[in-house]
């Protein structure tokens, strides 16, 4: 199994783990929000690419051919079309993390890109995070070809990340027993659904079989 990413997450760790001496590659790309304008389609999905080859042990000859024939930087057509060489050829998990940070254009750009990907490529699997907000778009962009579920974090593990921003507060002595038991009680009770998790053609069974 090929995996390359350069952030790990539980979900990459699953897949690998999944999908261990199997001829599949686990490539994923986090959107950064600090890095929203320079993140488009094109440098996602180039990113993907240069992972996907990076750990294959020999680039196939159809490949080597399309790389060779773009001339200067590829377009987000070229890269498209090389995705869909590859993924065709073996299953490949793709994993978007946080999509909301992504520039509403690009994410549009995105999802059509996808699409180009998903219909020749059966075996290729995408899974999406991000906040509620996109839901319907990517409903309305992927109609028919995913599922979504919402998550929202236990109490419990909000109270724990609560206690260790706590701790390490730079000005403690603006906080006392009162004030730190409200924090503790109000925003765990407060808190919405935190994500949207799209499992894009079939990938829940991946996660449930």
């Amino acid at each position: 199994m090929l995996t390359c990413c350069d952030d790990s997450s539980l979900v990459v760790d699953r897949l690998a783990d999944q999908n261990r001496g199997q001829n599949t590659s686990v490539i994923c790309f986090y959107f950064d929000f600090a890095a929203r304008n320079e993140q488009t389609a094109t440098s996602m999905l180039g990113s993907l690419l240069k992972q996907v080859i990076s750990g294959m042990e020999r680039v196939p000859e159809n490949i080597s051919r399309s790389l060779q024939a773009v001339s200067g930087k590829p377009q987000l057509g070229d890269i498209v079309r090389m995705l869909q060489l590859i993924t065709s050829s073996q299953p490949t998990f793709m994993v978007i993390d946080a999509l909301d940070e992504c520039i509403p254009v690009q994410r549009f750009r995105l999802f059509d890109s996808l699409k180009e990907i998903v219909d020749k490529s059966p075996d290729a699997r995408i899974f999406v995070t991000g906040r509620p907000h996109i839901r319907a778009e990517i409903e309305w962009s992927l109609a028919g070809r995913m599922i979504s579920v919402s998550v929202v974090p236990p109490r419990d593990d909000i109270v724990r990340f609560l206690r260790v921003r706590l701790s390490e507060d730079e000005t403690p002595d603006a906080m006392d027993e009162s004030l730190e038991a409200d924090i503790l009680e109000k925003i765990p009770g407060s808190m919405p659904e935190m994500c949207v998790v799209a499992m894009v053609l079939g990938i829940q069974s991946y996660f449930t079989g």
